[in-house]
Order: C-alpha cells, then sequence, then structure tokens
C-alpha cells in the first residue's frame, strides 16, 4: 500500500490536507512491509496483489496496482497469473464450510446422500500425491466426486508448477485465508503450519498479516475522494 503512484496517492494527499497527522501515523504503518525487507519486494507485491484480486475482495484499483508494481519489481506473467488462479480457486471454502454442515444436517432428518457411481478421480489423487490435499474436502468429495475432481484438477496445475517455491506459496495462502474479507480460520491455521514446515520464520508470516491489515486503508482510498467530491458538490457556487 505505498503512496507512490495510482488512485492512492490522490486519496493520500487529500487526506494529508484534512489530518495530517493521521495521514503521516497511517503512512507509516501501511508502508512498513515494503521498508523492512522481512520479505522481497516482489513477493510483497504479489501478496497485495492476492487479497485485492482474491474472490472475496475483487478490488480493480488495488489489483492493477499491484500487477504493475509485481511485475516492475520482476514478477513473471506466469508468476502474476498464479496468484490470480490462487485467488479464483479459494472460492473453494464455500465447499469446505458447506458440505460438512450439509451431511450434518441431513443425517440429523434421517436423510440419506444417493449412492455414487465409482468414477476414477486422478486430480484428487494427483493432489494426495503432492502433499496439497486437505481432509476437510472429504465430505464433498464424498457428496459429488466427479465435480471434485474437475475442481481439483484447476488446483493441482497451479501447485504442482513449480512457479513458485513452496513458502512462497504457503505465505500467500495465509493471506488469502487470513484476509479482513475472508477470515477463513481452519485454512489459516493450515498454511501457517505448512510455512514454518516450508521454512517461513515467524516473522515473515507476521509480516504477511500485517499485509493483511494494511488492506484496510483501501477504506480511505475509496471513501477519501467520494467525501472531497461530495463536499465539493455542496459547496457554494
Amino acid at each position: 500500500m505505498t503512496t507512490e503512484s495510482g488512485p492512492w496517492e490522490d486519496a493520500f494527499e487529500q487526506l494529508r490536507a484534512w489530518d495530517p497527522a493521521w495521514a503521516d501515523t497511517c503512512a507509516r504503518m501501511a508502508n512498513d512491509p515494503w521498508r523492512t525487507g522481512v520479505l522481497p519486494r516482489k513477493l510483497v507485491e504479489l501478496i497485495g496483489l492476492a487479497v485485492n484480486a482474491a474472490c472475496t475482495n475483487l478490488n480493480p484499483q488495488g489489483t492493477r496496482r499491484h500487477i504493475r508494481a509485481a511485475l516492475d519489481a520482476g514478477a513473471s506473467r506466469d508468476e502474476a497469473l498464479m496468484v490470480l488462479k490462487m485467488a479464483s480457486v479459494m472460492a473453494i471454502h464455500s465447499c469446505s464450510l458447506g458440505a460438512p454442515i450439509l451431511l450434518e444436517e441431513a443425517k440429523a432428518v434421517g436423510v440419506q446422500p444417493q449412492p455414487k457411481a465409482a468414477v476414477p478421480t486422478p486430480a484428487c489423487d494427483q493432489m494426495r500425491a503432492i502433499g496439497q490435499w486437505n481432509t476437510a474436502w472429504d465430505p464433498f468429495h464424498a457428496l459429488a466426486p466427479g465435480w471434485t475432481d474437475a475442481f481439483m484438477a484447476t488446483g493441482a496445475g497451479i501447485y504442482a508448477s513449480g512457479l513458485l517455491t513452496a513458502k512462497e506459496v504457503e505465505l500467500l495462502s495465509i493471506a488469502f485465508d487470513a484476509s479482513y474479507t475472508h477470515m477463513y480460520a481452519p485454512g489459516t491455521r493450515r498454511h501457517i503450519k505448512g510455512a514454518l514446515a516450508a521454512g517461513a520464520t515467524m516473522e515473515e508470516i507476521m509480516e504477511v498479516l500485517k499485509l493483511c491489515v494494511v488492506q484496510g486503508v483501501q477504506a480511505c482510498n475509496l471513501g477519501v475522494p467520494m467525501l472531497a467530491e461530495e463536499l465539493a458538490r455542496r459547496a457554494p457556487a
């Protein structure tokens, strides 16, 4: 959330004009992850891209700003595209949340799922083989194995691509799950555990969480220009 370019710069200058002390304090907090050097600049920008492009957020201005900054920091097209793919497949948490509840509530009223014909699930098998299978997916795999395999085919290629290191993938996954537009606790815990196992430090993981918090400044990025426009509209001619 740097103030170097893009729409945030205009919003920040207006904010500074109205409340310079708070604006400068906010800027110190918001820019901290870019200044500490705990994470490489490219990864910082890819994480910024992740929280803006996530299917739970879909912030067009922030997505463009962090795509530009990630490319400037040396990210390749394929690395940025991988983040966008990850931002899409996180929607599976709708099933992670809902399928266990469906099974529990159906059981409570004596409803049984219809028997399923055995179908091959090569993508699910691949996700298990590369260590990316989550047992939280078992309920919807049991309910819809063919569809689950079709979905997992979209994920297996992402995680098996080798474009980013295992640690980078886990740190990005923490950002997706811990972001304030999602706050998916099971995934956050799982990927913190995975990041530590992949060699991430506590400081690196904390930096990801800080970047999630910094995203909150988008409220000013969005609202300050609107407030300025509405005040101007009400001003005497």
